[in-house]
């Protein structure tokens, strides 16, 4: 299930397309679809009896109507939680996904995905496992292989050992001087960086290497096309509408 750069498209969009749905959900995958978004980005986590979830936060406060940690409560809980409201009336009754449900919404709207690894504190390990094995028993063929990422390097190792033909990408906020050790390490084959820290230097730096640069967050649409003047493959936005490929 390697990807090669080709076979991800230019615009990613980002926790679904998160400035115009409640992230992470449902709702918001289709969003992205519906705008024009080939591929989308969002994050897997678990519950405290080890549901596979999407969900971004280490806490529920900012997008559910629940508070404390996520990983404090059981999925049969997490369900119960309003997940959309906080963006917007018309989106109440939105609930927090399974990562299974996130799988075939993606064969349903035929869709490409970034799975971003995303574990609360102390589950790296445990979150990847769950997340490789569900890709790894669940991923329909109808589905492009997806993009495994995290800024967890715990989990990017576990995602090598049982993912090793799927295409993995380490996530970096500011490169670190190090980062072709990290990479090269974990066995990554395409580096996500934000955009807050990217210059033509930076992308040239990635390019020498012949991997894959994505950059996130990019709601822009003229910086977006400076970074693809730039050679950048991949933009991952929070406006899929604004930014096409």
């Amino acid at each position: 299930m390697t990807r090669s750069k080709s076979d991800v498209p230019f615009v990613i969009g980002h926790r679904g397309a998160a400035g115009l749905a409640p992230e992470n959900t449902l709702i918001s995958l289709r969003r992205a679809r519906l705008e024009g978004a080939a591929w989308v980005e969002f994050d897997v986590k678990l519950s405290r009896d080890g549901m596979t979830i999407l969900f971004h936060d280490d806490t529920l406060d900012r997008t559910t109507s629940g508070k404390g940690p996520v990983g404090a409560l059981a999925f049969e809980l997490l369900r119960k939680l309003e997940a959309g409201a906080w963006f917007g009336a018309s989106f109440a009754g939105t609930r927090i996904p399974t990562f299974a449900e996130a799988i075939q919404t993606l064969a349903t709207e035929n869709l490409g995905a970034n799975v971003e690894i995303k574990p609360n504190p102390g589950e790296a390990r445990k979150t990847a496992d769950a997340v490789c094995r569900l890709i790894r028993d669940a991923w329909p063929e109808s589905v492009p292989g997806p993009v495994i990422s995290s800024f967890d390097a715990e989990a990017m190792a576990v995602a090598r050992n049982a993912l090793p033909g799927t295409e993995r990408a380490m996530l970096f906020g500011r490169l670190p001087g190090d980062w072709k050790r990290i990479v090269e390490e974990l066995d990554c084959t395409s580096v996500h960086a934000s955009n807050r820290h990217v210059t033509e230097a930076v992308v040239d730096e990635v390019a020498s290497t012949g991997m894959p640069l994505r950059i996130y967050t990019v709601n822009d649409p003229e910086r977006a096309e400076k970074l693809r003047s730039w050679g950048v493959s991949s933009v991952f936005t929070d406006r899929p509408d604004l930014i096409k490929d």
